[in-house]
Order: structure tokens, then sequence, then C-alpha cells
């Protein structure tokens, strides 16, 4: 699975030139504003989060000439970025002016925008109909695998769940055409979040123990899995006037990268924002998108019935011998590869 496909966000095309200097102005962390290291510098891709752990504490706002955007990096201006409307679309990232940000699953389209009538359906509960077909979908491939004995998880399994759940028409009391959405067309995301999710699982016999029991659990498990792994880790956004944010102020028209892989491994936000803790109390709101966005519904329907089919079919399920999953990519990131023994 490459880390960066077509149907993913493209790379953002750099601006040539750089914004004004922005005002200094200290945060409790003794950050330093000004030019921190480059999102794009040789290396950066093998390990994002040491680098994004060096831009919170010590450049929370700077200015990457590399990328042509300022870096974000904490949850409290990563989050001020994503919903306040001094923030627009910026034209790389396929949000609409003065549209939703795009985040996680989510790409931002009008559908997908807080409306009165999502406001009655905020659980965003899936029909039984679509249920039970990406239920079918991942039992068929589950099955298909059992009997062998070594599997590619995101080859064989992650890959094809999202295509063929996505496959299916009707999407009940979602948008209507929400099929069509580029939400749903971006199954590669999809994909991504499933792998990383079934890597964080299978790294935690105890977890699996307990939802072999109790698959419910699932729930809580996906949404600490998009917190801790989001599948992508930046989009981009324009201001349409000054903001002031930690180390400084943004000027007006500024191209700004809102680095979601950084703000939800934060501290001052998250206990141990490294561990994957799906029990934790400080979860919050899922990175994944609105609930009314059909791929926000999909994914997660992807992940509670993918995992419980796996657990089904291969009920002894874990790591090859001497298999340890990594995640690559940039812009987008999670495991390209998930070897496993299924009996």
């Amino acid at each position: 699975m490459p880390a960066d496909e077509p149907d993913r966000i493209p790379v953002p095309t750099p601006v040539p030139a750089p914004p004004p200097p922005p005002t200094a102005v200290l945060g409790r962390r003794g950050a330093r504003p000004g030019t921190g290291p480059s999102l794009l510098a040789p290396g950066a891709a093998h390990d994002p989060y040491r680098l994004y752990r060096v831009l919170r504490e010590e450049y929370p706002l700077s200015y990457d000439a590399l990328l042509g955007a300022w870096l974000l990096s904490r949850y409290a201006d990563v989050t001020t970025a994503l919903t306040d409307p001094r923030f627009t679309g910026f034209p790389h990232d396929g949000a609409p002016r003065g549209g939703p940000a795009p985040r996680g699953l989510c790409h931002g389209t009008v559908l997908c925008g807080p409306r009165p009538q999502d406001i009655a359906r905020a659980a965003a509960t899936a029909p039984r109909h679509l249920t039970e077909h990406v239920e079918r979908t991942a039992y068929v491939l589950a099955r298909r695998i059992a009997g062998r004995q070594q599997a590619d998880l995101v080859k064989e399994f992650c890959h094809w769940l999202p295509v063929g759940a996505g496959a299916y028409p009707d999407l009940g009391p979602l948008p209507r055409n929400a099929a069509t959405v580029p939400c749903t067309r971006q199954t590669g995301l999809r994909e991504t979040a499933l792998a990383s999710f079934l890597a964080n699982v299978l790294d935690d016999p105890d977890l699996l123990a307990a939802l072999r029991v109790e698959p419910a659990l699932a729930h809580r498990a996906w949404t600490e899995s998009l917190r801790r792994d989001p599948p992508v880790q930046f989009v981009l956004r324009r201001t349409v006037a000054e903001v002031r944010v930690s180390g400084g102020t943004l000027p007006a028209g500024a191209p700004v990268a809102c680095l979601i892989g950084a703000a939800v491994r934060d501290p001052e936000r998250y206990a141990s924002p490294d561990l994957f803790d799906p029990f934790r109390r400080d979860q919050g709101t899922s990175t994944a998108g609105p609930e009314s966005c059909p791929a926000v519904l999909l994914g997660r329907l992807e992940a509670e019935q993918g995992l419980g089919a796996l657990l089904d079919a291969m009920p002894r399920l874990r790591w090859a011998d001497g298999f340890r999953p990594a995640g690559t990519g940039l812009i987008t990131r999670g495991p390209r590869t998930l070897l496993v023994r299924p009996g």
C-alpha cells in the first residue's frame, strides 16, 4: 500500500513568497517563533512524531519555506484553525471557500458541514442494510485468508473492505448521492485508517482478548486509533484575517498547515499521548470528521465489522514471526504491510 496514492490528498504546491514574520509572543512552554524544522526535510517522513514534538515545544508557530506554509502544531491552535471562521479552505485541500475543514476521513465537502437536519441525528447510526452489507463483505474477505499460513492484511483485507463496502449505493439517512461525494471515493484513506486500527489492536494481546469477549469495545478502540494515528497528518487552510496563536500572530491571507498528527499527541491535551489506550478518560472528539460525513460512518463500520469478521474466522490471529508493524508516509500515514498468521 503506497503511502500517498493518487486518490489521496495531493502534495501542496509551495507558495513562493513567504509572508512577513509574525509578531513574537512567547508561550508558557518557552517557545521560539520563527523558522523551525521543515516537514519536507530529508528523513522527516521516517519519524514525523519526533519532528512534531520539536515543533510543539520550540516552534509552535514557524514558517516552512519548503512547504510554503505556516505550521501549527499545538492542539489548541490546530483546533482553532479547523473550526474558526477566520480560516477558510485552501485551494489544494479541496475544501470549498468558507466550507468545513477536511480532517481524518472527511474531505471537507459541503455535504459534510453542520446542517439542522444533521443535528437531530448526531449519533449517526448506520441503517441496518448498510451494516449487513459491510459485515458480509468483511466475512467473505476474512474467510478467504483464514486457511493460509501467512497473510498480509493490508493487501488482502484493508484494501478490499473499503472498496467493497463503498460500492453499496444506498447509505440510508445520509445525504443524497453520498456514495458519489469525494469522502466516500477516498477509499485509500479508510484503508490507511483500518490498517492502523488493526495494527494497534493486534499489538495489544490483552485488548484483543477483551474484544473477543466484548466486541462493543471496538468503537472506543477505533476512536483511539484515529486519535493516535490519524490517516491524514495535516491539512491546509488559509487565514482571512489576522489570528493570534501560540508563538505569534498569523497575518491575513496566510497559508497554514494544520498538523493534526502533532495536535493529537499534545501532552497539554492528552495524558500519555503516545500511548494507545482505548480506555483513556480524555478520549474526546474523534479526529475523523463530522458524524454527518458518509466516510466517517463507513470507516467506523468497516473497523468494527472488519475486526469482528477477522476474529471470528481466525480465533488465533497474531503477528507473523518476527514481524513488527510500522507506519510510513507524511501527508497520509499508516502501515503498508500487516503480516499475520491466521491459524
